[in-house]
């Protein structure tokens, strides 16, 4: 089980790579939408705002409430991060949950 420091680590590693990728990313990536992360097994909320292709204002949040909702281990989210674990299957398998709308679905399958 990875730690709360390394998970909110990986969530700084994807707002980097999200940024050094800002002029590539997908037209559909080009949205304002808030993003929570619920690691279940440290039963710890991460918020942050994916605004235009970039992941900004990561910190830890009791509420999460977002337009876009992940939830998943902290293992899973390590490997998420790092490329070693696909969402669509992570998806198919309940590995991650998403609350979301299709078009964010979309989104988040062209960011990871």
């Amino acid at each position: 089980m990875a730690t709360v420091e390394e998970c909110e680590d990986a969530l700084h590693r994807l707002a980097t790579r999200l940024s050094d990728n800002g002029e590539a990313a997908p037209r559909q990536a080009r949205v304002r939408r808030t993003l929570s992360c619920t690691v279940r097994d440290l039963g710890v909320v991460f918020t942050g705002l994916l605004d235009d292709g970039k992941l900004t204002g990561i910190a830890r949040a009791s509420d999460p409430q977002a337009q876009v909702r992940l939830e998943l281990g902290s293992d899973d989210l390590l490997e998420l991060v790092d490329g070693s674990l696909r969402i669509g299957p992570a998806l198919a398998t309940g590995r991650v949950k998403v609350g979301a709308g299709v078009r964010d679905l979309l989104l988040l399958r062209s960011l990871l």
